[in-house]
């Protein structure tokens, strides 16, 4: 059931981005837009949609910033997978937009998709109170910025060269920005487009969050490169500081059930309403990708 969910959440989320990227053309900056848009589980869209199902927000609605969610996700990962930053060279199972296209067109697509993402949040469709729209479209901001996901992200870099590996409340703080960010932002949308209390699905986010940090750290040693989609194990080889690495497999996975049981218990206030997270949240730890 839950499965069946989120593979129709993807697919309605992957047609909603095509019908708004089809309009801009085919020029090269456009087909990378697409190309990085496509493929992924797409759970931040699904914490989106699921989140505003609890609180009344139609589909119809909710598709809008669920698209918009997943369109940050993908300029986040071209920009991540450049020779500058994590210099990858697969995504998904396929070639990196650099090495697809170039080093300027995925620059430019990433940005592209980013101010699409923000389009999207802001479009009337999303919500008819342009107040709703003007605190989704600030809040997103703050998550994806220097204040979320790019200090996150900054913060990774600079350990790279540290004389020191990171602590644990280190690489907390640094996952907290580069994965908890956009996860938190995604669970907490649905009650923020009904301007309701968002507190319960901020505590459930904030262990999902991490706890999908601490399983992305298991995959990158236990995980099968042609199910994550990418290469696997840089980590270790650069001897960058992990959850794993610090708290070694198995405490690293009892850590993360722990953080889920916890994400779970947090959603008590919906009852059987927020089952629908409890998988997801569950799901998170039980990924093969």
């Amino acid at each position: 059931m839950f499965k069946s969910r989120l593979m129709d959440t993807a697919a309605q989320v992957q047609l909603h981005l095509d019908s708004v990227i089809e309009p801009l053309g085919e020029l090269p900056v456009v087909q990378a837009m697409r190309y990085a848009s496509h493929g992924g589980k797409r759970l931040r869209a699904f914490l989106v949609t699921e989140s505003a199902r609890l609180h009344d927000i139609p589909m119809s609605q909710s598709i809008w910033p669920a698209a918009g969610i997943e369109a940050m996700h993908a300029y986040s990962l071209v920009h991540d997978d450049l020779p500058c930053m994590d210099d990858d060279d697969m995504r998904r199972g396929q070639p990196t937009v650099h090495v697809k296209w170039d080093y300027a067109t995925a620059v430019l697509a990433g940005d592209a998709l980013q101010t699409l993402a923000f389009e999207m949040i802001t479009h009337p469709e999303c919500s008819p109170h342009a107040e709703v729209r003007a605190e989704l479209a600030l809040t997103f901001a703050r998550a994806a910025g220097a204040q979320g996901m790019v200090l996150g992200q900054a913060l990774d870099m600079a350990a790279e060269t540290a004389e020191t590996p990171l602590t644990l409340d280190q690489i907390m703080a640094l996952q907290a920005g580069k994965t908890g960010a956009l996860i938190n932002w995604s669970a907490q949308c649905g009650a923020r487009m009904a301007q309701a209390d968002s507190s319960a699905l901020k505590s459930y986010a904030d262990g999902l969050g991490l706890a999908f940090q601490i399983w992305d750290d298991v995959l990158d040693i236990e995980g099968d490169a042609a199910k994550v989609g990418k290469t696997l194990g840089k980590d270790e080889a650069a001897g960058k500081a992990t959850f794993v690495s610090l708290l070694g497999m198995e405490a690293a996975k009892a850590r993360a059930k722990d953080l889920i049981d916890e994400s779970c218990a947090a959603l008590d206030p919906y009852g059987t309403n927020a089952d629908a997270l409890r998988e997801t949240a569950r799901f998170v730890i039980s990924r093969e990708s």
